[in-house]
């Protein structure tokens, strides 16, 4: 019998210094997802240079997780590490979820977000923060089932926290 999609495994990985052009792709596809919901209407200033210096290279501000199915990169989550002094404890922003639109309720989501979540585990983060636009009421659907909760809500733009456990995801 052969395989669908459903029956294989979605591998998440960090992305390589190599991947500069990957990284931009899947940008420039959630620029144009953001911009589909009326959520993003500037112009993209980054460039594959930018990329390698600020993600790709040797001190990154910022960290990119590839999807992949069958070898196939097909989603990513862009985050970084924010330090609160009051909480004396790390948490992770999540800046970018996106997911290629015939991946999407396949589990690819869910599967960034299970590497993320133990991501925070591993580094003693007090939880995942981060923002959706209230247009995209599947991504808020998504999110709600995780456990995540709506903290704030200034116009279209949801402030969303979740604190990931053991079994979460």
């Amino acid at each position: 019998m052969p395989t669908t999609p459903e029956d294989q495994r979605i591998a998440v990985r960090p992305a390589v210094p190599s991947e500069g052009t990957l990284v931009l792709a899947f940008i420039k596809k959630k620029a144009e997802f953001d911009r589909s919901i009326g959520s993003f209407s500037g112009t993209l200033h980054t460039s594959e240079e930018k990329i390698h210096k600020t993600i790709l290279g040797p001190k990154p501000f910022a960290y990119f997780l590839v999807a992949e199915l069958a070898g196939q990169p097909v989603g990513f989550a862009l985050y970084y590490f924010r330090y609160s002094s009051f909480a004396g404890q790390p948490s992770v922003w999540l800046d970018d979820l996106y997911v290629d639109e015939e991946m999407r309720s396949r589990g690819t989501g869910a599967a960034l977000m299970r590497v993320l979540a133990q991501i925070a585990r591993d580094t003693s983060c007090a939880h995942i923060a981060w923002t959706a636009d209230a247009r995209n009421t599947r991504g808020l659907k998504f999110y709600h089932r995780l456990g995540a909760t709506v903290t704030e809500q200034k116009g279209n733009v949801c402030f969303l926290m979740w604190t990931p456990q053991a079994e979460a995801v």
